[in-house]
């Protein structure tokens, strides 16, 4: 008996039980793509899901945008109020973490399975969002170079 599909299970069973249905159907679907023999998708999803899903998340955030619903002064007013010029910053380190995180995961492929750990159990019982590996690959990345582990 093979139980080479446990561990995706495992995930799909607590994502359905901490009622989270992002990570349930990301779940799901990969374990159907691999159900069905299509490990040629599933190597696409490995390789270029990151980037598909950057995408994806970057055009939910721009489509205010494009709808009209902030105009140019909505964005030159963000430079002009503290909590806009913090967003600004915050935004800029957080994405600078995240590109270090992706380089950390390339470069240390084990650490993957911690960080999707935590990042299932942060998703599915704390409300958080599955972008956490990336951030939490460059945090894990920074803390690694700053204490020489």
């Amino acid at each position: 008996m093979s139980f080479d599909n446990l561990p995706i299970l495992l995930i799909l069973a607590i994502s359905v039980i901490g009622n989270n249905s992002s990570v349930a159907i990301a779940a799901a679907a990969l374990l159907l793509l691999k159900l069905c023999g299509l490990t040629n998708w599933l190597d696409m999803v490995e390789t270029k899901g990151i980037n598909y899903g950057v995408i994806l998340l970057t055009a939910g955030v721009l489509a205010p945008l494009a709808a009209g619903k902030i105009d140019i002064n909505g964005l030159a007013n963000i430079f002009k109020t503290p909590k806009g010029l913090l967003a600004i910053v915050i935004g800029l380190g957080v994405a600078w973490v995240a590109g270090r995180g992706v380089n950390f995961m390339q470069a240390s492929p084990e650490i993957v399975t911690a960080l999707i750990v935590g990042t299932v159990i942060g998703v599915c019982f704390f409300k958080g969002l599955a972008v956490g590996p990336l951030i939490a690959g460059g945090v894990v990345a920074l803390l690694v170079g700053l204490f020489r582990l």
